[in-house]
């Protein structure tokens, strides 16, 4: 291989990158290497960002973007961001640092100050396993084993998915936070009421599918509560760990445990219903609580689900059970495409793995980001300008939506709903018509 190159160190790959104005995340593309990119390569985020490891003096100087999030999140100087970050000369040798969307959604910490903490507003969600002691007695620990990382995968997806950020695991219990990055109250509110109710649909799944060979059905119950608590960094001076403290801690984990007393699955407090609006949740019940330490009654709702469908949701339930077998979907999905449209299999001589692991990769990021549009509508945009330059035509995005819902329906099977497919249509639409340009 001759002129500049950049290997990246975490697959052991090499690729030509000899046009000084092209990023490195462009490259990254270019060569089908998957690169998480949220804001569409526009340096508003940071998910692109790489760690060199050799040749940093051949790479331009930092960007104001780049000193901008290296001032404010405490970066050593090995990171950039590959959206920003430019081969001059030689070489570089590099590895990506943002795999997944959990590891996106716990970006969110570095905006608290290191060593000195901060007090915010955020919403606590308490996720409990109500038979764990049982399931224990009857299962090895092998299998126990297997069912808990699956329960903790499958329900810790919907919290990342919201911005939410999984705070600890005490034993069978989750406990996430909502808001550690700041924002508007509501929408911190409803990010926490959607990532609880599809909490709620994925330990449905796992009953159906998955844990209905152990003849095991788990039940859960969550609580959830918003207030001031104090969140940074404490401990020893050479060994400190995040932690929250505050009082909400404790209120969300006894509004949690009523679940067993009403026989329900998600309760919310006033707290979080002042920020939401009155028509747009459905409420079992309404109850004044009087939980243990505290003086007064509280109020707590039982929440149902949506009045409507919520595109978010619905989407985002359906994505670990279509991607489980990310292989088996794409190989699904190109095999439909080159039967309507033979034409196009010219366009795919290269690695079909490769193709499909880039399909995957760019549909689960844009499901993941449908709780952060910012971002989300400079990614489709930035992706409509690639697909330009493709040949990408009007027609091609109307086929590929129908092969797409096709691929989506098999894939689901009997999961597959009237109201999931609606919302399947509705994300689609958004997508088309965000990458779209306007003629």
């Amino acid at each position: 291989m001759s002129g500049r190159s950049i290997r990246y160190c975490d697959i052991n790959r090499v690729v030509d990158a000899n046009d000084p104005e092209t990023s490195l995340l462009e490259i990254s593309i270019a060569n089908k290497i998957p690169h998480l990119h949220e804001c569409g390569g526009n340096g508003m985020c940071t998910t692109c960002r790489i760690r060199v490891i050799e040749g940093s003096e051949n790479l331009n100087p930092l960007t104001r973007q780049e000193e901008e999030f290296r001032k404010k999140r405490n970066w050593d100087p090995s990171i950039r961001l590959a959206c920003q970050a430019k081969l001059m000369k030689e070489n570089v040798s590099i590895e990506r640092l943002v795999w997944t969307n959990a590891e996106v959604s716990n970006l969110q910490l570095e905006t608290i100050p290191f060593g000195i903490g901060d007090e915010r507003e955020l919403v606590f969600l308490f996720c409990d396993m109500r038979n764990f002691t049982p399931l224990a007695d009857k299962h090895s620990n092998f299998d126990l084993a297997h069912m808990l990382n699956r329960f903790f995968t499958v329900l810790g997806d919907p919290i990342c998915m919201n911005n939410g950020i999984i705070y600890q695991y005490a034993g069978d219990e989750i406990i996430a936070l909502f808001g550690t990055g700041g924002g508007n109250k509501s929408k911190i509110c409803m990010d926490a009421i959607r990532a609880a109710l599809g909490m709620n649909y994925a330990i449905q799944r796992l009953n159906k599918w998955e844990f209905k060979d152990f003849e095991t059905e788990i039940k859960i119950g969550i609580g959830l509560h918003y207030g001031r608590a104090f969140v940074g960094n404490i401990g020893h001076p050479r060994h400190k760990q995040f932690a929250v403290i505050g009082d909400p801690v404790n209120v969300t984990s006894r509004i949690q445990a009523q679940n067993k007393e009403y026989g329900s699955r998600i309760l919310a407090s006033q707290s979080v219903m002042d920020h939401i609006p009155e028509d747009k949740l459905k409420i079992g019940f309404r109850s004044d609580v009087k939980l243990r330490g505290k003086e007064i009654k509280i109020p707590v709702y039982e929440i149902l689900g949506f009045v409507e469908t919520d595109t978010n949701l619905e989407v985002q339930a359906t994505l670990d059970q279509l991607l489980r077998n990310e292989e088996q979907f794409a190989e699904l999905f190109y095999e439909k495409v080159f039967q309507q449209a033979p034409q196009v299999r010219t366009l795919f001589q290269n690695n079909m793995l490769e193709q499909g692991r880039m399909l995957t990769h760019m549909l689960r990021g844009i499901i993941n980001s449908l709780s952060r549009p910012e971002h989300l509508m400079l990614n489709l945009k930035s992706l409509g300008r690639q697909h330009v330059n493709y040949g990408v035509k009007h027609e091609h995005y109307l086929m590929i939506k129908e092969i797409l819902l096709e691929s989506i329906a098999e894939q689901l099977g009997e999961d597959y709903t009237d109201r999931s497919r609606q919302a399947w249509i509705e994300a689609l639409d958004l997508i088309i018509e965000t990458m779209e340009p306007v003629n």
